[in-house]
């Protein structure tokens, strides 16, 4: 967006790519939110706003190339209802230093950082020091760069920021959406009786924690939460390196579901108390890493980085004997996320969630199953669900696909018969069984 004049004058703006589309009150939030909706509205009304000279209401939408009028008035603080902006601080040196020193990709739409542990994403009570506040280090003139999504204040790794607000809402969509690939990396305390799995577990805020702590909610108020897991190696029956994948984006989902199955993330002592934390010299800080993020770009590729451990983390997984590069080359389990398999996914992810909340699956007749019988196990597929007494009711792991055909098909017979039909005995019918016909003559058989 390119403009003319001050704000005590009246200003022309050219709309850009990142505005074509958008309606005319969301181009002011984006631009000048310190103008609020009633003044847009009384402008709109009195003509004062003009979109290529001509009259524009607030639900107009704006398109590339156009221009946009707008009257003098909006340095003035709460003017027709509209809220200040708050001025914020310049950032120090080492802010700056900061801010620079933690990029891995930067381009026109996207800046993707590696946070490191302990910032906190966005401010809150008592928190100063955040990602959010370093953001004006990105914007060089133009727009304020936007967070598109959340790390915990403890965990490190891939951080995408928008640097457009057109890409914002591009990369929220995909996330959204569940198009967008996260891969972390953790080490967990034990190892898990399945070397690979999906654990499915609804989660809720925890009442009186104040929303800060969430917990497995199996009645109808449990969002439906979905983690995959993959151990990359292991240090005896101590612990474990494992791949997680989140299905789902719940707060503090992996943290939680790893938790709930009996193996908490080292460090993480609000969820795993103290059986979280490993004897030695190993760091009490949260092992938890955002590794790698793949998403669509808004120019048609895939972004596709990864972030290098911290170094709390690089220290225990040398001192536990584990290879960084052996992470590096474990087969993805969900393949290559395609077009097809993206629908795919998310077709089958709705379908679960309809299965869920209607009630009671479908059993076959012969079976007999309760609905009980039937989150214990498939008798279709004998192998792709286990699980586990020790790890509490509800918790459920999937074990890796078999190849091939299901065991037993083709073994049932064929209800009716195969091999050619006697003279004389209608299909279908045994023999002796009156026809409810009379005879043909014998002339005519």
């Amino acid at each position: 967006m390119s403009h003319e004049a001050s704000s005590n004058q009246v200003r022309q703006f050219v709309v850009g790519r990142d505005d074509d589309g958008i309606r005319l009150d969301r181009w002011f939030k984006r631009h000048l939110p310190q103008i609020g909706f009633a003044t847009i509205s009384r402008w709109a009304r009195t003509g004062q706003i003009r979109i290529d000279g001509k009259r524009a209401a607030p639900e107009d939408r704006v398109a590339k190339g156009q221009t946009v009028r707008v009257p003098p008035g909006d340095s003035i603080v709460g003017i027709g209802g509209g809220k200040g902006v708050r001025a914020r601080k310049p950032l120090t040196e080492a802010q700056l230093e900061l801010a620079d020193s933690i990029v891995l990709h930067r381009d026109p739409s996207a800046i993707v950082i590696n946070k490191p542990p302990g910032l906190a994403t966005q401010g809150g009570s008592g928190t100063f020091e955040h990602v959010d506040g370093l953001l004006d280090a990105y914007a060089n003139g133009g727009p304020r760069p936007r967070l598109v999504h959340r790390l915990d204040k403890d965990t490190s790794g891939v951080l995408l920021v928008a640097a457009t607000p057109g890409s914002a809402a591009f990369f929220s969509k995909r996330f959204s959406g569940r198009t967008a690939k996260k891969v972390y990396w953790a080490l967990v305390v034990g190892v898990p009786s399945i070397d690979e799995g999906l654990i499915d577990l609804p989660l809720a805020k925890q009442p009186g924690s104040g929303g800060e702590k969430m917990m497995v909610d199996q009645s109808e108020q449990g969002q439906p939460s979905k983690s995959r897991y993959r151990v990359i190696d292991r240090a005896g029956n101590r612990c474990c390196w494992v791949e997680l994948q989140p299905l789902t984006g719940r707060t503090h989902q992996l943290r939680v579901h790893m938790a709930a199955i009996g193996h908490p993330i080292v460090g993480d002592g609000k969820y795993g108390g103290p059986d979280a934390f490993l004897s030695g010299s190993i760091s009490r800080k949260l092992h938890l890493h955002a590794r790698r993020l793949i998403i669509e770009h808004p120019d048609g590729t895939p972004l596709d980085v990864e972030a290098p451990l911290p170094d709390h983390m690089a220290a225990s997984l040398a001192q536990l004997g584990f290879e960084e590069s052996e992470g590096e080359y474990i087969p993805d389990p969900t393949g290559e996320w395609g077009r097809e398999e993206k629908k795919a996914a998310a077709k089958a992810h709705a379908k679960d969630y309809r299965k869920e909340r209607k009630g009671e699956r479908r059993g076959r007749a012969d079976t007999g199953r309760t609905r009980n019988d039937s989150h214990k196990g498939d008798s279709r597929r004998p192998d792709a669900r286990k699980s586990d007494s020790r790890k509490g009711p509800g918790v459920r792991t999937e074990a890796p696909r078999k190849s091939g055909p299901k065991k037993g098909l083709g073994s049932k017979p064929s209800a009716k018969p195969t091999g050619p039909r006697p003279a004389g005995k209608p299909a279908g019918k045994p023999a002796g069984r009156p026809t409810g016909r009379p005879p043909a003559p014998r002339g005519q058989r």
